[in-house]
């Protein structure tokens, strides 16, 4: 069974996420979603407040492929999640080329951390989501703004009830 981990602070997650998720559903057997617990970010929900979330939001998800989807939590070295799960491939979304750098930059550190192969499959975001990020959802939904384009309905509801 090949196995990809697709990690993430999914604070909360997007379309962009699901359209990631979607299009990796086609490369792999089994993705588990790896929530970031250490993302050096200041998340608003808990992990197993975006474990929830997410688990909720795949529920209304249909996948084009057949492709079992796990939602966990981690706060190791993603190197050791791969161990865990037996995982041969990273999955990252690209929305510009800064993010790119970024993501490249990490598949160079895990593939010399690893004593496995392991393969980073960078996945351009489509055009219709290059601007969505978690963190101007969070921001729009505080002053009050209209989100339902870039989120799914179990993040408005989570939204709505924190901020």
């Amino acid at each position: 069974m090949r196995t990809a981990i697709y990690p993430g602070s999914f604070d909360p997650v997007t379309f962009g996420h699901l359209d990631i998720i979607k299009r990796a559903s086609k490369l792999t057997d089994r993705i588990v979603i790896a929530i970031a617990a250490h993302s050096g970010k200041s998340p608003l929900f808990t992990v197993p407040e975006r474990i929830e979330i997410l688990n909720a939001t795949l529920e209304e998800t249909e996948l084009p492929a057949p492709c079992e989807i796990v939602v966990e939590g981690f706060d190791t070295l993603l190197i050791d999640f791969m161990k865990k799960h037996k995982a041969q491939m990273v999955v990252r979304g690209v929305r510009q080329y800064s993010d790119f750098e970024y993501e490249a930059q990490m598949a160079a550190l895990n593939a010399k951390l690893s004593d496995r192969d392991i393969e980073t499959v960078f996945l351009a975001a489509n055009p219709e989501y290059q601007a969505i990020a978690s963190r101007f959802i969070k921001q729009v939904a505080r002053l009050g703004g209209d989100v339902s384009p870039f989120v799914p309905p179990p993040v408005i509801a989570a939204l709505n009830g924190r901020l």
